[in-house]
């Protein structure tokens, strides 16, 4: 059966509980299988409906994958967000609680309550070429840029309170994520020793007290240590 044209979805009729289910297939065979690899008609077959139904829905590959990878990235950066609220809408302790909100984003339950969307990442991660470039852009808008412009807007009001010092809040908000996460996330996806909740708090831990050491303003500097 040749492929309509993928360029956006046509929806004519069909229930939303159909939808869904193409959705949730779509996560699992994309996390699975990559982009290049996932076919339509395996899709079809893990959600119990027709290729056709698919296509009425979709439209095409390029446009399921672009509704699939946007549709859990955001349900994921609503997670993120309200982690980043609880930990930086009421700070108390400004070591304690960037450790707190370091190693919740680090460790989220939201690892495991979107499985199939970070299996998705990873695929993304490790052949993004085979992906379509605009489908990323749409992934990037609708999760990580929300979580880093929600992130530097917390660390906005910090600046405002004089808990850090005056700078860029979206670089502070970059370094702040590759301090606490990067080292964590490069030892799982090489396959490293696992992680016990102790060594990734004291990874998080360490990469706080190297951001305070950078942005702490001069007359707070000593409670950095």
């Amino acid at each position: 059966m040749s492929s309509p044209d993928a360029t956006g979805p046509r929806p004519r009729g069909g229930s939303t509980e159909k939808r869904n289910a193409i959705l949730r297939a779509a996560r699992k065979v994309f996390g699975r299988d990559g982009y290049a690899r996932a076919s339509i008609d395996t899709i079809a077959a893990e959600a119990g409906v027709s290729t056709r139904t698919l296509y009425n829905h979709f439209g095409g590959k390029e446009a399921l994958f672009t509704e699939t990878v946007t549709d859990s990235a955001t349900g994921v950066s609503a997670a993120h967000i309200a982690t980043v609220g609880r930990h930086l809408d009421n700070v108390t302790d400004l070591q304690e609680d960037l450790v707190a909100l370091g190693f919740d984003l680090v460790i989220s339950p939201v690892q495991a309550e979107f499985a199939d969307h970070f299996a998705m990442v990873r695929q993304i991660n490790s052949e993004a070429a085979h992906f379509p470039q605009a489908s990323l852009e749409a992934w990037q808008e609708a999760g990580p840029r929300r979580v880093h412009r929600e992130l530097a807007r917390g660390f906005e009001r910090l600046q405002t309170q004089g808990l850090l010092r005056p700078a860029r809040s979206e670089r502070m908000a970059q370094h702040f994520l590759a301090l606490v996460g990067t080292e964590v996330q490069q030892r799982s996806a090489s396959g490293s020793a696992p992680f016990d909740d102790a060594e990734i708090r004291d990874i998080v831990e360490d990469g706080v007290r190297a951001f305070l050491g950078g942005y702490l303003p001069q007359d707070r500097g000593a409670s950095a240590e």
